[in-house]
């Protein structure tokens, strides 16, 4: 079994800053891509950003420039960072790991944190 928990989220005032985290255990080779991603009640889910095994990451444009996304490999470990935060950016937001076992990959979702920006 593999979880991914994810924590701190918030409210937030518009023009503030977020750090979330989520952190991935139990039983895998090792970790391949980390991603966040969230949703509107009665929207679709959608990829805020992603990092690859490598270090490296992809925005959606909606937030280049105002989220980074980095990993901590040792701790198995994902964060964003979110600055500039609008209430646009108001969602669920939800931790996407994909691991590899032995005999294929898996993707395992958060829970999901609230991040709620408004005055």
């Amino acid at each position: 079994q593999v979880q991914v928990v994810e924590s701190g989220g918030g409210l937030v005032q518009p023009g503030g800053s977020l750090r979330l985290s989520c952190v991935a255990s139990g039983s895998f080779i090792r970790i391949n891509s980390m991603g966040w991603y969230r949703q509107v009640p009665g929207t679709e889910r959608e990829l805020v950003a992603v990092i690859t095994s490598g270090g490296s990451g992809d925005y959606a444009d909606s937030v280049k420039g105002r989220f980074t996304i980095s990993r901590d490999n040792a701790k198995n470990t994902v964060y964003l960072q979110m600055n500039s935060l609008k209430p646009e950016d108001t969602a669920v937001y939800y931790c996407n790991v994909e691991v590899r076992k032995p005999f294929s990959n898996t993707v395992v979702w958060g829970q999901g944190t609230q991040v709620t920006v408004s005055s």
